[in-house]
C-alpha cells in the first residue's frame, strides 16, 4: 500500500494489524481519486472509519487543505499517525480516536468530502449515511461510500442524492451529493459502463 500521487507520491503506508478495518487497494484508490481530483485542491475532508488513513493521506498528498481522521481503534489511530509522519503530512491533519457515530453527532465542522468505509457486513455504512443525511450535517457537498457489492441496498434519503456508482471487482464506490433537502425518494443511480460495472451491485459476480 502506497501513496499514488502528489507530494507524498510513492511513500509506503503501514496497515492496521488484524482484520477490523476495510482496506482500499491501490487500484481502487487511484480510480476514485481520478474522479475526485477536481474537487481536492483546498478542500476539507473527513476520513470516517479511517483505518490506515490511506484515503485521507492520498487527499492531503493531492492538495486537500485539511483532513480529519476518525477511528475508535487505538491500533488504527496509531497507524494513521505513523503514516502521517512517514508522508510528512501531519501538519494538515487532525486525528481523533472516537466512535464515528458519536463524532458525527458532535461535529460542528463542515467537510467538502466525507469518505465512509466501515467494517464489512455490519450495516454501518447505512447508519453512517443516515447520520449524514440531515440538515445540519458535517457533509457540506459530497459523501463517498466504499462497500462490498453484497452490502448494497437502495436508501431513501432527504438531503443526499446518489449521483454516481462505480464497480471495481469486489468493491463498489457510491457517491452522494448534498441537495436542497427535496430528494425524499429511493435513490437513482448512474454507473460507469466503461469499467464494466453492472448497474445492480448485488447481481454482478465477485472478482
Amino acid at each position: 500500500m502506497r501513496v499514488i500521487a502528489g507530494s507524498a507520491k510513492g511513500r509506503p503506508l503501514k496497515s492496521v494489524p488484524g482484520d477490523t478495518t476495510r482496506p482500499i487497494t491501490d487500484r481502487v484508490k487511484e480510480a476514485v481519486f481520478n474522479i475526485l481530483q477536481p474537487e481536492l485542491d483546498g478542500c476539507e475532508m473527513l476520513d470516517l472509519f479511517a483505518g490506515t488513513g490511506s484515503v485521507g493521506i492520498e487527499a492531503l498528498s493531492r492538495g486537500a487543505a485539511r483532513v480529519a481522521f476518525v477511528d475508535k481503534s487505538p491500533r488504527a489511530v496509531k497507524t494513521v499517525r505513523e503514516n502521517l509522519a512517514t508522508t510528512r503530512l501531519a501538519d494538515r491533519a487532525t486525528v481523533v480516536r472516537d466512535d464515528s457515530f458519536r463524532y458525527l453527532q458532535r461535529a460542528s465542522d463542515k467537510f467538502d468530502i466525507v469518505y465512509v468505509a466501515p467494517p464489512q457486513y455490519a450495516g454501518l455504512w447505512e447508519q453512517a449515511l443516515r447520520a449524514l443525511d440531515r440538515e445540519e450535517s458535517p457533509a457540506a457537498d459530497l459523501v463517498v461510500v466504499q462497500i462490498h457489492p453484497k452490502e448494497y441496498s437502495p436508501q431513501s434519503l432527504q438531503y443526499l442524492e446518489l449521483i454516481d456508482e462505480r464497480r471495481y471487482g469486489s468493491t463498489v464506490v457510491l457517491m452522494y451529493a448534498r441537495t436542497g433537502g427535496a430528494v425524499g425518494q429511493d435513490e437513482t443511480r448512474e454507473s460507469d459502463e466503461a469499467e464494466g460495472q453492472d448497474r445492480d451491485p448485488q447481481s454482478a459476480p465477485d472478482s
